[in-house]
């Protein structure tokens, strides 16, 4: 982790292009740009992630020059002698790296390279911006190099996360110069982070049917079930499943169809939803009440790999996972060891998940600055993306109450 990362050696630039350029022909890219004339390295190069091709269209996007791209640790398996020279630095998702921060400042002071963030941090699950890190500004401030935004669309939809079968579709991207260092300087946190997530503000469907992008893929729905976990129906949560173009509920059997533009529609009866999002949305909020009425709760047995380097996995085996308002804790005990992971709410504003990780099921990863603990519940089903919910939604909660009890705390010490 605390590798220096070198700028892409010159030799494998070519062989980059050739791995990125065919797809992105084929793909019909077209990139918009904006306050793009005349900038060149070392800048920002902050882009949504949808789907693999993305690294892709970046790399078209910043055709000539090289860049060190920020990847998570999982991506350098098998791999990690190459991804170090084409110029990776490797993360653990979702926590506070020194390290990491001072490599991103060596890419850009040293190496006079662009650095290639994603900051959503996952792949979008439902087509729309998932939440940005509040650290985003103060790293922008920290490092005061021009800051450019690559929002992509069609990626989402030509290959979702919940179903990687690749799909016919087009993709787009606009690049835009979103501040100047002296900007930067002019600039609070605060207005920084505002004015990245207006411009992280997208929605793949409502661009599909706006371009009437038609997807024919027969298998269009299949998997939808993963981020569709709860029936608007009958309400009941882990029982939807899908296959070839419907979803449906295998509690009270209402099925919906989905359409060539996206769109969904009740097979029989009232449509809830029409729109894979509201369905998403709508899944938030009812975890957000079982939250704020202090009904929520999860606790399941789970099997734990080990992710400590980029060697591969380590089964540690079975352990309990509980997550509640006061976070997670995951806690092994065995005859001459007891194992110990706990992370506050304030430690997590999202959880990162996978569906049927390497055909091993769907899983959730907690890391530590040591490790990565890759957990796959073993009883309960079609649970993770809840899970997801109910982190971002108890950090809200407790972020709004650690900023409302500071705010308390510095009346009560001017009134003293």
């Amino acid at each position: 982790m605390a590798k220096k990362p070198v700028k892409q050696r010159w030799f494998l630039t070519p062989v980059a292009w050739l791995l990125s350029f065919p797809e992105i022909w084929q793909r019909k890219l077209k990139i918009t740009k904006v306050n793009m004339k005349g900038l060149k390295p070392p800048y920002l190069f902050i882009s949504n992630h949808m789907a693999f091709v993305d690294f892709k269209s970046a790399t078209r996007a910043i055709f000539p020059h090289k860049a060190n791209y920020v990847v998570a640790i999982d991506g350098f398996l098998k791999g990690e002698w190459l991804l170090r020279q084409v110029g990776c630095i490797c993360k653990r998702k979702f926590t506070n790296d020194l390290v990491l921060i001072k490599n991103m400042k060596y890419a850009l002071d040293v190496n006079k390279s662009i650095l290639a963030l994603y900051p959503e941090a996952r792949y979008s699950y439902c087509g729309t911006n998932s939440v940005l890190p509040d650290s985003l500004g103060k790293l922008v401030k920290m490092y005061k190099v021009p800051v450019v935004t690559f929002i992509q669309h069609g990626n989402y939809l030509s290959q979702p996360v919940w179903n990687l079968e690749k799909r016919k579709c087009r993709i787009e991207a606009t690049m835009t110069q979103l501040f100047t260092p002296e900007q930067i300087e002019k600039a609070s946190v605060e207005e920084i982070n505002r004015r990245l997530n207006e411009a992280f503000t997208y929605d793949e469907y409502a661009w599909q049917k706006e371009n009437n992008i038609v997807i024919d893929h027969p298998n269009r729905a299949k998997g939808l079930h993963h981020i569709l976990y709860q029936c608007p129906h009958c309400l009941t949560e882990s029982r939807m499943n899908s296959d070839k173009d419907e979803i449906w509920c295998e509690h009270c059997h209402k099925r919906w169809r989905m359409s060539e533009l996206g769109e969904l529609s009740a097979v029989e009866g009232k449509t809830e939803y029409s729109r894979i999002p509201d369905w998403f949305e709508f899944e938030r909020a009812m975890v957000r009440k079982q939250i704020e009425d202090g009904a929520y709760f999860f606790m399941d047995k789970v099997i734990i790999d080990s992710l400590p380097n980029a060697k591969g996995y380590i089964r540690m085996g079975e352990a309990t996972l509980t997550h509640s308002i006061d976070g997670f804790v995951l806690e092994k005990f065995t005859d001459n060891e007891h194992f110990r992971l706990e992370k506050k709410p304030l430690s997590l504003y999202s959880l990162h998940i996978e569906y049927d990780y390497f055909s091993k099921g769907d899983c959730l990863d907690l890391s530590t600055l040591e490790d990565t603990f890759y957990l796959y519940p073993l009883t309960r089903k079609n649970v993770v993306t809840k899970l997801q919910f109910a982190v971002e939604e108890i950090y809200k909660i407790k972020e709004k109450e650690r900023v409302a009890n500071r705010a308390t705390a510095a009346i009560s010490l001017k009134v003293f």
